[in-house]
């Protein structure tokens, strides 16, 4: 497959990435308060969808790990949102089956093996490491985000969860830099902002409501 094919997966997830913000965001900033629209989870998935499909085809382990990790708490959300089940039944088995049976596909067939996953000749061990360290905690803002909304049975976007966010994103951006990732790069320098935006107007938020 072309780079060029490649690429566009992964910009386009990107975009989706940013447009799932961005209407967070104005949402948000209408309400005057953190608000957490079904649209934001809908483009989640499938932006998840596409970037763990471009993570594959360049034979990027830690994008891989950092999708399979949140992939199903979006689904989640939007089972606890009432969304999930108006979708098709075909899409919600192919969405559920999809990365799983890719996962194993390739296992079986000797293209994934750790060795090889950890002893890249284009990526030292160093910046491997960075790469995982930073999907992990950008993934634990949504095991957090979804163990909260599992105690309160609604599904919501705690401040817990876009100070994660910064930091995640903060060493995500570390690691393309090093990386040369024109996509990575690229998603998280427009969500930094909103995450930044998004601590600002909780504190407003909870100043109002105190």
């Amino acid at each position: 497959m072309s780079d060029l094919l490649i690429y566009g997966i992964g910009f386009t997830a990107q975009i989706l990435f940013s447009a799932r913000l961005l209407a967070q965001w104005i949402l948000s900033e209408r309400n005057k308060k953190v608000i957490t629209p079904t649209l934001f989870w809908k483009l989640s998935l499938l932006a998840s969808f596409l970037l763990f499909v471009y993570g594959y085809l360049r034979d990027d382990f830690a994008i891989m790990l950092g999708q399979s990790l949140t992939y199903f708490i979006y689904i989640r959300n939007l089972q606890l949102q009432g969304e999930w089940k108006r979708a098709p039944v075909w899409s919600r088995w192919f969405l559920i089956i999809f990365p799983i049976v890719i996962v194993v596909w390739s296992y079986n067939n000797g293209e994934y093996d750790m060795e090889q996953f950890f002893s890249k000749e284009n990526i030292p061990l160093w910046l491997l490491i960075l790469g995982i360290v930073s999907q992990v905690i950008f993934t634990l803002r949504f095991v957090y985000q979804w163990l909260y909304s599992e105690r309160t049975k609604t599904s919501q976007l705690p401040v817990g969860f876009w100070r994660m966010s910064v930091l995640g994103a903060s060493l995500i951006l570390t690691y393309a830099i090093f990386r040369k990732d024109p996509v990575l790069f690229i998603g998280h320098i427009a969500g930094l902002i909103i995450y930044i935006r998004n601590i600002f107007i909780w504190k407003k938020q909870f100043r109002a409501e105190t």
